[in-house]
């Protein structure tokens, strides 16, 4: 399956602060979430199903 992250609006913790190394999180179509390094954002991004995103959050 191919999903178009391309309008995807990433976001990181407020608890990141200015931190350059961190992990950003995106709320996608279908209940899906998509994670990524944001020092790679053109690069891979996980994308998780709501129940998986509930377990890893767990």
């Amino acid at each position: 399956m191919i999903i178009d992250l391309s309008g995807a609006k990433w976001f990181k913790s407020a608890h990141s602060g200015e931190a350059d190394a961190c992990v950003e999180v995106a709320w996608l179509e279908a209940g899906r979430v998509g994670v990524r390094d944001s020092k790679s954002p053109t690069g891979p991004a996980l994308i998780f199903a709501p129940g998986q995103w509930d377990s890893f959050t767990a």
